[in-house]
């Protein structure tokens, strides 16, 4: 998303040489969707796997329209799902998508008739497995009824773990897999953020309600107890973090996004860290649920959650 939406945009080629660093380090799976750019970053990745398909598992998503507040933001009607997946296709320069997500559910239209189109792509060999983002257990459990649903995406990190209460469970009662996007709290967990001021003024962390005035100070505060164990530790506060929820079990699948290449190679470190019971009780003193100030998103996109 990074590359070509919401944050700091990059050039396509900077964009596709961090894509081409993490499949030499052995990073196979690669996350996009419609939304972003909107449209450019299927194209991007489509130019960065040319010639590469099988080293990949590809992942886009579909259903939220741009722009963001139009009269239909958010489509899961069967229509749509065939339309948007014929287009992400071409995009890609691929015949077919690993992992294909409805971006967000449509509270219109019935989660049946929504998967229901969604396992006709399978049927015809354009899908290979189904996912659904931001999606509440009872949904999920609806979904999976209609046809099996391979993953679920949703926001999964230190400072969020909304997941935790139900939908997690839910996920291994069924046999789901969870994906955990922001796993770096929108970089904020890096320690690199240290004031608003370092973010582009397009970036859309501006607007969210983390980034803003008192909740950026207290949340400052948790980064900085996370920057003290990780120095403690000898890793990286990303490496700490990315660590934690990997910790959380082996159907969980956290993609941290980044631009740059050497972001890629230390985010992959996170795999050599080993948290002992002392430091996953550690790190739950200092980040228990609810501990991040503010909401995730504004309150428009807060709405959009399929609570």
């Amino acid at each position: 998303m990074g590359m070509s939406f919401a944050y700091a945009a990059v050039e396509d080629e900077h964009g596709i040489a961090t894509i081409e660093r993490a499949l030499e380090l052995g990073v196979t799976l690669l996350d996009t969707a419609d939304v972003y750019g909107p449209e450019a970053n299927e194209r991007l990745v489509g130019r960065a796997i040319a010639g590469r398909r099988d080293e990949v598992q590809l992942a886009t998503k579909f259903g939220i329209h741009t722009p963001y507040d139009a009269d239909r933001a958010i489509d899961g009607r069967p229509e749509h799902v065939h339309r948007a997946c014929e287009a992400s296709l071409e995009r890609l320069g691929v015949d077919h998508i690993d992992l294909y997500y409805q971006h967000r559910v449509d509270p219109e239209v019935p989660i049946e008739e929504t998967v229901g189109a969604m396992s006709e792509l399978v049927d015809a060999g354009k899908v290979r497995f189904l996912g659904l983002s931001e999606a509440a257990p009872e949904t999920i459990r609806r979904a999976h009824g209609v046809h099996p649903i391979t993953a679920v995406q949703t926001e999964y990190s230190l400072w969020t773990r909304d997941v935790e209460e139900g939908v997690l469970p839910t996920l291994r009662e069924l046999g789901i897999g969870l994906v955990p996007y922001s796993p770096l709290g929108r970089g904020f967990l890096t320690g690199s953020i240290t004031s608003p001021e370092d973010l582009d003024e397009d970036d859309w962390r501006r607007t969210n309600p983390r980034f803003q005035g008192e909740n950026f100070e207290r949340n400052l505060e948790l980064v900085e107890r996370v920057r003290s164990l990780a120095e403690d530790r000898g890793v990286t506060p990303a490496q700490l973090a990315l660590a934690w929820v990997l910790s959380r079990g082996e159907e969980v699948v956290p993609i941290p996004g980044t631009t740059k290449p050497e972001r890629v190679e230390e985010n992959v470190g996170a795999l050599e860290v080993t948290l002992s019971d002392e430091d996953l009780q550690t790190l739950e003193e200092i980040a228990p649920p609810g501990v991040a100030a503010g909401q995730r998103y504004p309150e428009q996109m807060m709405g959009a959650l399929d609570g």
